[in-house]
């Protein structure tokens, strides 16, 4: 079956049934990247829905689980963290191929580049802020009030993150790399005591994965939840400083050589600064492990989205070149270790 394409007739009739004041023809039309959950704008009666659906064929175990996705969403309706409405999640598989959710549509704006060369100086370091108190509201929602308490285990998160990542790596290797042996290596021997830091965390904190007001530098939506768990806080934070670190360039842009104060940008450090005052740490140690361990968590990423590319199921037309991101990355986790 086609990722690219969804069966409509079936769609609608099922869609009739089930979301109150759902009518209509039903029109689907794909939206552009979304590597791992092919997603869709529905329109039907005059009004509009987003459709995230697990990808159909033979997937990683653990992998593109939309149902959790749909799970945390809807929990976090009832607190300070941006997110989109959610209105029904069908696990029969019948209807379209593979289970799937439905959410509100939010007309708004996705940045792509982390300089943000469409805005001024004064929106950009509004956007950044907006981005790092959306981080610490999320890190500082209490899961057993919003009933997430069991949406992952506590405890020894990165242990069990360099685990997962070291499998998901070695089933969709498709060339010996040795910066990524060594990387096997030193996150095990060099792993830091577990703190007892718990939250959610989103698992992929970065700017293409928000959706700002169309106007404004306000954050409407923090999107794609499909890696999110229980866990450390301090991997988002590392994600996204990680992010900022990548070429200008690449599959997914960075801010390497660029001159943050020149455009209103914040440094690594004012930012964590600021989260930091936001969740109440004073400081952190280990920075460096968590860098370290968020590209190796990239290159591990990309690399299955390479094998995917490779067996024909990747969703976007982009997953070639991520793919050749993998050596890269690697390199760059040798070099901090360095």
């Amino acid at each position: 079956m086609n990722t690219q394409q969804l069966d409509t007739t079936a769609l609608g009739a099922y869609l009739t049934r089930h979301l109150p004041g759902f009518s209509g023809a039903l029109r689907a039309e794909k939206f552009a990247g979304g590597q791992s959950n092919p997603t869709f704008k529905l329109s039907a009666g005059g009004k509009s829905y987003v459709l995230r659906r697990k990808p159909p064929g033979e997937l990683l175990k653990s992998a593109h689980a939309v149902d959790r996705e749909y799970r945390v969403i809807s929990a976090l309706r009832a607190t300070p963290v941006p997110v989109p409405r959610t209105y029904l999640l069908c696990e029969d598989e019948s209807v379209i191929g593979s289970m799937f959710y439905v959410m509100a549509f939010l007309e708004g704006r996705i940045l792509w580049d982390p300089a943000l060369p469409e805005s001024d100086n004064a929106e950009r370091a509004a956007i950044y802020d907006a981005m790092n108190a959306a981080m610490a509201a999320l890190h500082n929602v209490d899961v057993d009030a919003v009933g997430l308490s069991d949406y992952g285990r506590p405890g020894n998160y990165f242990e069990r993150q360099v685990g997962r990542w070291t499998k998901q790596y070695r089933a969709s290797a498709t060339q010996h790399i040795e910066d990524m042996e060594t990387l096997l290596r030193w996150l095990p021997a060099n792993m830091p005591p577990d703190d007892g830091s718990v939250s959610l965390v989103h698992g992929d904190y970065r700017l293409d994965n928000m959706m700002f007001h169309p106007t404004e530098p306000r954050l409407l939506a923090l999107l794609d939840w499909e890696l999110s768990t229980l866990g450390h806080p301090l991997a988002d934070l590392a994600n996204q400083c990680m992010a900022w670190m990548l070429p200008r360039d690449g599959g997914i842009r960075g801010l390497a050589g660029v001159d943050r104060r020149a455009l209103g940008i914040p440094t690594d450090e004012q930012y964590i600064a600021s989260y930091c005052a936001r969740t109440g740490r004073d400081g952190i140690e280990n920075w460096t492990f968590y860098l370290v361990f968020s590209l190796f968590r990239l290159a591990a990423i990309v690399q299955g989205i390479e094998k995917r590319a490779q067996i024909g199921t990747a969703s976007s037309a982009e997953a070639r070149s991520r793919g050749k991101m993998v050596v890269p990355l690697a390199a760059m986790a040798v070099q901090l270790i360095n």
